[in-house]
């Protein structure tokens, strides 16, 4: 790259991402990006909730990762540089195919209100996928999110986990995998867990309810919401309903070790108001910086999505 990135906490910023101190100003500048995109684009960006597959009892997720072009051509010059003619082997772009299994619960999804953590949303997958593929094909000349040597000997602990799609898929990155969500969902997460044989691994599915913890008194959340101290805290498109906004944010911040915890939300822009409100609400609170990841044309996921990283 061109400038090296930032680093905060185990993520790195690119050259060109910006840090977030007002929140119209970051609303206005997001969702007229996103307008012009999807004016341009064929297939508008406002995709409704995010579902991949609300009517599938059991999902398969499968990914398909690749050696980027330029690494490959740079095996293929190396080889050219020590024999005139270079193998079909050598010529191979290297691949690796991942696949698991993800039950949902298609009954909970329309019959327990509020539930909407009980089938795999698409910003999981995109998301995993650009983690997966920049931690088993890095490059060096391409930016990359994670510092994935620090990431190997980290505490993650996700909130709002859903099926626990990504605690599957991004535990074996890690040291330690907290998934967390409702207790109605707990069981749901084990069962992938051992559907993915990661039973028995470093995940540990544990219930922890925002409004529960906003609600309780010191003296409850040393004895119900005690966790190892927390290296980075992963929030995937969780973000979609007002009335929930306090006891989110006082969770981020009840979670958050100053100086020690990175905080990685991911979020497909939807309700332009819920984020203003969002935004405003993490601003207000004393002691934190807030970046909005960039990484080229788009960010690092492209749009409908953004990627803000906070720490205290």
């Amino acid at each position: 790259m061109d400038s090296p990135s930032l680093p905060i906490g185990l993520c790195r910023l690119p050259p060109d991402s910006e840090q977030v101190l007002d929140a119209d100003e970051e609303v206005f500048s997001l969702y007229t990006d996103l307008q012009l995109r999807s004016q341009s684009e064929s297939d508008s960006s406002f995709r409704g909730l995010g579902h991949v597959d609300s009517h599938k009892d059991v999902l398969l997720v499968k990914f398909e990762l690749a050696e980027s072009s330029s690494v490959a051509d740079s095996h293929q010059n190396t080889g050219r540089s020590r024999k005139k003619r270079v193998s079909r082997s050598e010529k191979r772009v290297k691949t690796m195919d991942m696949e698991v299994q993800i039950a949902q619960d298609k009954t909970a999804l329309r019959s327990r209100k509020g539930d909407t953590g009980s089938v795999v949303w698409k910003a999981s997958i995109d998301f995993a996928r650009q983690v997966l593929q920049h931690a088993y094909f890095p490059t060096h000349d391409v930016w990359s999110l994670f510092d994935y040597v620090k990431l190997k000997e980290a505490h993650v602990l996700e909130l709002g986990s859903g099926t626990g799609l990504l605690g599957v898929l991004l535990s074996p990155l890690v040291q330690k995998y907290t998934v967390t969500d409702i207790e109605d969902l707990i069981p749901l997460i084990q069962k992938n867990l051992v559907l993915n044989s990661r039973g028995n691994s470093n995940v540990d599915a544990t219930p922890l309810d925002w409004l529960a913890l906003e609600k309780a008194t010191s003296q409850m959340r040393s004895r119900n919401f005690s966790f190892d101290p927390v290296d980075l805290l992963l929030i995937v498109d969780c973000i979609y309903h007002p009335s929930l906004l306090p006891a989110f944010l006082e969770t981020i911040d009840y979670l958050t070790t100053q100086s020690v915890t990175t905080v990685l939300i991911v979020v497909e822009l939807r309700a332009e108001d819920v984020i203003r409100e969002f935004l405003e609400g993490w601003l207000a609170i004393p002691s934190w910086k807030i970046w909005r990841v960039g990484g080229g044309d788009g960010g690092w996921m492209g749009r409908p999505y953004v990627l803000w990283i906070g720490m205290k």
